[in-house]
Formats: structure tokens, sequence, C-alpha cells
């Protein structure tokens, strides 16, 4: 009993450190400018850019296969910051993807909500809260205002999209307009 207990934690130490070599040597490393994009992009994960959320999008603006312009929540201010990351000439925003507005939040008018789950179907960041036939609740924390619940809801007028109200909690100092 003694002797396969000491071979057994003979084998898992070698095979731990075999592992451990092994990770040093095989080990895929992250593009750092990819990473440098996508702490720039909104997160939002709203797709009006084409790609299935900011991660995606900051890889294909690294491999050269998307243009800095198709954010829309982002808008000027990313674009602006990823040409100076990346070296290149600013571009307006493209009208295809949609138009630049101000954060905003979904919120569900409890009152004419049937509880049909379609919008939590298609809530990228899972701000939705509500079970089948039931009224269903924003998480305003949570929600990044992508817009993808409203044309999901069968009931018009059921989710509004309201702005953020700037508080103490979320106000940013606006950056100066600098000549260029």
């Amino acid at each position: 009993m003694l002797t396969a207990i000491i071979s057994l934690t003979g084998l898992a130490l070698v095979f731990g450190l075999l592992l451990g070599f092994a990770s040093k040597i095989f080990a895929v490393e992250e593009d750092p400018v990819v990473d440098k994009i996508d702490a720039i992009l909104p997160q939002t994960q709203c797709g009006q850019c084409g790609f299935g959320g900011c991660r995606p999008y900051a890889e294909a603006i690294a491999n050269n296969k998307a243009n800095i312009n198709q954010c829309p929540p982002g808008g000027e201010a990313t674009i602006m910051q990823l040409s100076d990351l990346l070296g290149v000439d600013p571009l307006p925003l493209n009208e295809e993807h949609g138009q630049h507005q101000e954060k905003r939040v979904a919120i569900i008018d409890e009152q004419t909500c049937i509880g049909c789950t379609r919008c939590i179907q298609v809530c990228p960041v899972d701000a939705i809260l509500g079970t089948a036939k039931h009224m269903h609740t924003v998480i305003t924390e949570e929600c990044t205002g992508c817009d993808l619940c409203v044309p999901a809801c069968p009931i018009e007028n059921c989710i509004l999209m309201i702005p953020v109200q700037s508080d103490i909690y979320n106000w940013k100092w606006k950056a100066p307009n600098d000549a260029r």
C-alpha cells in the first residue's frame, strides 16, 4: 500500500513538472495592442460595429480587418483615442453602424410587460431579470444601453431607453476640444 502511494505521488510530481515546463514552452501570448484597443472601447457588447462584441471588434482593428470608426456608442472620443493609439488618421463615425447618442439605459414598463422573455434572450450582458409570463425589470447598473431589447419586444413602448442622469458616481470630466 505504501509503495502505491509513493509511486502515485512520484508520478503526479513528474507529470506536474512536465505540465509546468510545457506551459512555459507552448504559452500563447495575447497581443497587447488588442488589449489596449479593447480597453478603449465602451464595452456595450451591442454588435452595432458588425462584430459580436467589443473584444472581436478590437481583434479585427488590430488585424486591419475593420476601421476604427464603427462604434456608435463610443463616438468621436473613442475614434480619437483609437487613432492616437494606432497612429492613424481619425475618421468620421461610419453612419452605416448608427449614430452616437448619450449613454442610455433600458426601462421596462411593468404595467405593459407580458413576460415573453424576448428581451432577456437578446440582452448581451444579462441586465434583464424575469421569467416567462411574469413582469421583467432591468438592472440599471448592468445595462449598457445597447438598445437590442427594444426591437425584440413585441409590445410597443414597453421598453424605453432613457438617458443616464449624471450624478456623483458616473460624472466624467469632459475633455477640452484641442485644435488638430
